[in-house]
């Protein structure tokens, strides 16, 4: 699934077989993301925030290729710890935790898939939090790390902090499980449940594009707009060939939805 940074809408989802990878496809993935989004009108640098199940050579790959800048948790393995904990003590600079002095930050460079011929180097930039004191981490480890790769141009600091939204995906997983119909795949068969995933995808953004359109929100789950305006009781009546929807009095939301339709009812309709 690919989400729009600051949005929550979806841009592409796929459904795929079995238990596969993670990364199984996730270049393709890429490729057919960034190709929709610019041609739905996306103008200006992409950039890709991903968790450390699509960090692969051919995820970095596809981005030097589509000229796509990248932000991707990295694997821990014996060799890149050696280089983390290589990083000089005076390179750490202190960020906000709720443990003061307990969590820091730094970068170094690092070549990521040095194998491959077209292997680069890249920033590595790196956080390291004190484990919680008393916690059976703190018996066996100063500090725990999470680090990422990244392209950008930016300050450490701002960088980093621009990474953990990457976070922002699990939103949007949470609002299509419980917000409309995805907690459930609705059929044994997988075409049914490709097309389930598709419904379920159009109703989430449509319900995105009602709350920024309409209401001039932000971000509000679909949930709440399902409680407050959707699942409504009325009653509908006729009198001289006119049909009349009657709502609750003293609902609380009548003003919010009738503004939210007014502004609907004058969008343009696409030609």
């Amino acid at each position: 699934m690919a989400v729009a940074a600051g949005t929550g809408d979806v841009l592409m989802c796929r459904l795929r077989k079995d238990r596969a990878n993670t990364a199984r496809g996730a270049a393709h993935f890429l490729r057919e993301t960034a190709s929709r989004v610019r041609y739905a009108g996306a103008r200006g640098q992409l950039t890709v925030r991903a968790d450390s199940g699509f960090y692969n050579h051919a995820i970095v790959a596809a981005c030097r290729k589509l000229s796509v800048r990248f932000s991707i948790t990295v694997r821990q393995h014996t060799s890149l710890r050696n280089i983390i904990e290589a990083i000089p003590e005076a390179d750490w600079t202190p960020i906000p935790y709720w443990m003061e002095g307990a969590a820091d930050v730094a970068e170094t460079e690092h070549t990521p898939f040095e194998s491959k011929p077209d292997a680069v180097s890249v920033r590595l930039i790196v956080r390291r939090v004190k484990p919680t004191p008393g916690s059976q981490l703190a018996l066996f480890t100063n500090y725990s790390y999470h680090a990422f790769i990244t392209d950008r141009d930016g300050e450490t600091l701002y960088l980093y902090a621009d990474h953990r939204r990457y976070a922002e995906i699990e939103n949007a997983i949470r609002d299509l499980k419980y917000g409309v119909g995805l907690n459930h795949l609705s059929s044994g068969r997988f075409p049914a449940n490709a097309a389930w995933l598709a419904v379920q995808v159009m109703a989430h953004n449509l319900a995105r594009w009602t709350t920024r359109i309409g209401l001039g929100e932000p971000v509000a789950t679909t949930k709440t707009l399902r409680w407050r305006f959707f699942s409504l009781a009325g009653r509908i009546t006729r009198k001289a060939r006119r049909l009349t929807l009657h709502l609750p009095q003293g609902w609380p939301w009548q003003n919010q939805f009738s503004r939210a339709l007014a502004k609907l009812r004058v969008l343009p309709i696409p030609s």
